[in-house]
């Protein structure tokens, strides 16, 4: 009868347990469609086409840095209650704060460059609209659903986009016929084969991108959990990172089924992609009609739920210039989205290539990372913000790490720019 009493109590915890975690999901299902937007859809085309499973490691390296980088952000709105952009007004002398900000909110602008573009391409794909009211509708759109939607609501819409983005995928690598031993050597096998720094730092950039990591810190914080009570600190602390983990870990999956379906579809059969469109007209004959069709409207959920969250970053970031939190109905918030948006559709009529557009944004994501992660470093790793939370030794060179590789891969890649 004890060990009954025993189990049933082990079943109860674990039930109380699962809907504990389940309180703390959101925030990172809103991070993962920013690695998921129609930048990455280009980049996960370009190197699975071009260099077929052999960048699959950039993947999985990106992903594992995104959930040290993003765990550390969210600490930093857990226990100060400040997002990024906040901190860095207030604790950063103000010039420095504004330039660093600045160049963020220009990253959040490039970022929904790409994933307006996305949503351009896949209506003109689905309905045959012009590119030009494609993306004036897709920054519309996204302007309305957050203005009309509070926090909570947004997360619910997204997850539901994520979900049917991944089914999506997952349906279309059903259609190929993968080799899964090459694959997982992809996965763990570091190889930078010739031309392919463009798309291995695009990848990175897709992948780890400036505006989540001040995204995550405001959405975190957002939720106004009791900051005097040492126990709700640490309980939001564990189940963050689990979030973290599982949602950062749905993105890795959807990446990697990219690279792998243009893998099989193009780089085996010596086909060169050079825009989605086409992409989509050569899986039609290869994979059938329903592949084509799956894939433009996984491409639209991705392109709508990623340009709502660039202008929630670049709307948080722009508003913590000025030490306020993002809230829709403040008008440093409201000119924040406004601002990415408007940006974004600046730079829209100055791309000539689409494709190479979307590649070339996310590559401009990659070289602002750099600063980025220093100022989160900088702020996540004093006592005075922190304060017991702050950095230990061994956190500061795993992200000192971070950011050495990404400047250096970056240095790489202008040299070759330029030698080139």
């Amino acid at each position: 009868m004890e060990s009954l009493f025993k189990l049933l109590n082990v079943r109860h915890e674990t039930r109380r347990s699962a809907r504990e975690f389940l309180k703390y999901i959101g925030p990172g299902i809103l991070i993962t469609v920013g690695f998921i937007d129609p930048g990455n859809w280009a980049s996960n085309m370009a190197a699975g086409a071009e260099y077929g499973y052999t960048l699959l490691w950039m993947v999985t390296l990106s992903t594992i840095m995104l959930i040290i980088l993003q765990h550390n952000a969210a600490h930093l709105g857990i226990v100060s209650g400040e997002c990024l952009s906040e901190a860095a007004a207030k604790y950063l002398p103000k010039g420095w704060s504004r330039l660093l900000l600045s160049s963020a909110v220009l990253a959040s602008a490039a970022t929904a460059l790409a994933e307006i573009l996305g949503g351009a391409i896949a209506l003109s794909m689905l309905f045959h609209l012009p590119l030009t009211i494609g993306a004036v509708f897709t920054a519309l759109c996204c302007g309305w659903l957050l203005w009309s939607n509070s926090y909570r609501k947004l997360e619910k819409i997204i997850i539901a986009f994520v979900s049917l983005i991944g089914l999506s995928f997952l349906a279309e690598i059903c259609f190929v016929s993968t080799d899964w031993p090459l694959a997982a050597a992809g996965w763990v096998t570091p190889s930078l084969p010739a031309g392919a720094l463009v798309v291995v730092t695009s990848v990175l950039g897709a992948v780890v991108m400036p505006h989540n990591l001040f995204l995550h810190s405001e959405v975190i914080q957002s939720r106004q959990w009791n900051l005097e009570d040492e126990a709700v600190i640490q309980r939001q602390l564990k189940y963050e990172f689990l979030d973290t983990l599982l949602s950062m870990g749905i993105g890795w999956a959807i990446n990697s089924a990219m690279i792998i379906v243009a893998a099989v579809v193009f780089f085996a059969n010596g086909i060169e992609v050079s825009d989605l469109q086409q992409a989509v007209d050569m899986l039609r004959p290869i994979l059938g009609n329903s592949a084509a069709v799956l894939f433009a409207i996984a491409l639209l959920l991705s392109g709508l739920s990623s340009t709502t969250t660039a202008g929630m970053a670049g709307g948080s970031i722009f508003a913590g210039m000025f030490g306020e939190p993002y809230d829709i109905k403040d008008r440093h918030s409201r000119l924040g989205v406004m601002l990415t948006y408007g940006l974004a559709l600046v730079f829209f009529f100055f791309v000539q290539d689409p494709f190479q557009g979307l590649i070339y944004s996310q590559m401009a994501l990659s070289l602002q990372l750099p600063f980025t992660i220093g100022l989160q470093l900088y702020l996540t790793s004093s006592r005075q913000i922190m304060g017991k939370y702050a950095n230990n030794t061994r956190q500061k060179l795993v992200l000192g790490a971070i950011g050495l590789f990404v400047t250096a891969l970056n240095i790489l890649l202008l040299k070759d720019m330029l030698l080139g």
